[in-house]
């Protein structure tokens, strides 16, 4: 299955979940090296966007990975905490991420979106034995980021 990142350039390189280890999210702890992906182009691009700051047009790139359809724990919204898309997030999300991937039983873990709930989003496990030999990044390249999004 493909999945897709849209990052900024300069961070288009790490592939590794260095920044999300750095910084923590609603997925992952501080620490926790993981890769945030969507599950089309489109749910990348507002995940993206809830974090650029108005006015800004950021120089961005688009990765598409190819994950192993069989390596895949999914996460349903009715099994979550009924605060689970508030802002900031509920810590309960990342220690449900730190429960996946200490039992090594899956790559990627499909969560929904609280941006679109009818999407999803794919936190990719770096530290997974499997993610190097596994995980592929089949495309980069630029992605136009049109400034009316933004405005």
């Amino acid at each position: 299955m493909l999945v897709y990142r849209i990052t900024g350039k300069k961070y288009a390189f790490d592939i590794n979940g260095t920044g999300a280890a750095i910084t923590g999210g609603r997925w992952n702890k501080k620490g926790t090296a993981v890769l945030y992906t969507g599950e089309s182009k489109e749910i990348a691009l507002l995940e993206n966007i809830v974090h650029t700051p108005p006015m800004i047009c950021p120089d961005l790139e688009i990765l598409s990975f190819e994950i192993p359809d069989d390596s895949i724990t999914t996460v349903l919204a009715e099994n979550l905490p009924p605060n689970w898309l508030d802002y900031p997030s509920p810590s309960i999300l990342a220690e449900i991420t730190e429960s996946w991937i200490k039992t090594g039983e899956s790559i990627a873990l499909k969560v929904p979106s609280c941006i679109i709930h009818s999407s999803n989003n794919y936190i990719l496990n770096c530290s997974h034995p499997n993610y190097r030999k596994d995980v592929k990044l089949v495309e980069q390249k630029n992605f136009h980021f049109d400034s009316r999004l933004n405005s």
